[in-house]
């Protein structure tokens, strides 16, 4: 389970992110949703402890990031496309954090055949398309077999088939009775693998739903969204339009 309270980043006078709270629960994907600068990489990043709020807080399981004791078995991440050292193997990168974490070698290759990377291990990932760096990041997250996924847009790059791929992936993690938290600024691809929404804009929170209840306030999720996003009043008291 992940828990926001009241977290704000402001970077001198701008504010990124003002006064969020939120909980993303375990058994479901939860799709985190805003336009493009709307606050949710920086929300990911300090939920991640990567960067520190200016208020508030941010607890996965009941604890900061920084005070688990193996990370990389409690929460996975893929925050960045290309966090690897381009000279590093595929294989030779997902060793070093199975080692910083204490896995062990053989679940290297298990990631490694779970995201369709298993012949190009010995390549060197900086050699690596866009839609392989996404797949060596998606592996990196899984490599700890962890209970809590949180992935920064991680359809981008990736073909049609390897968006089907991910969408199941992470549906049958969270059946598992995982917590996987997803962003997107694409609604139609969150309506296709999201149980429940997380909608932000400005870096305020407009709405925590599911899918099922934005797609009832309007004729489509895409203009329910845009209504929400574009803060209508119409949307915000029940009374979009349905026909």
């Amino acid at each position: 389970m992940i828990e926001v309270s009241g977290l704000t980043k402001r970077y001198g006078s701008l504010e990124a992110v003002h006064d969020l709270s939120f909980e993303v629960l375990p058994g479901s994907v939860t799709g985190f949703l805003g336009a493009n600068g709307s606050g949710k990489s920086t929300t990911m990043r300090m939920i991640m402890g990567l960067d520190f709020p200016s208020a508030g807080q941010a607890r996965i399981g009941g604890r900061a990031y920084r005070d688990l004791r193996w990370p990389l078995r409690e929460v996975g991440a893929l925050l960045e496309t290309r966090a690897f050292h381009p000279g590093r193997r595929a294989e030779q990168h997902l060793l070093a954090l199975a080692a910083s974490n204490g896995i062990p070698r053989r679940r290297v290759s298990e990631v490694l055949g779970m995201v369709g990377l298993a012949d190009a291990a010995r390549r060197r990932a900086g050699k690596f398309s866009l839609g392989m760096a996404q797949r060596l990041g998606i592996a990196s997250a899984l490599l700890g077999d962890p209970g809590v996924l949180i992935l920064d847009e991680p359809v981008n790059g990736l073909d049609p088939e390897g968006i089907r791929w991910i969408r199941t992936l992470l549906r049958s993690l969270a059946a598992e009775g995982r917590t996987i938290f997803v962003s997107s600024h694409l609604i139609s691809e969150m309506a296709l693998t999201a149980d429940r929404l997380i909608v932000i804009g400005q870096g305020r929170l407009l709405a925590q739903t599911t899918v099922a209840e934005l797609s009832a306030r309007a004729p489509s999720l895409e203009e329910a969204f845009f209504f929400l996003t574009a803060g209508s009043a119409e949307y915000i008291t029940g009374e979009a339009r349905t026909s």
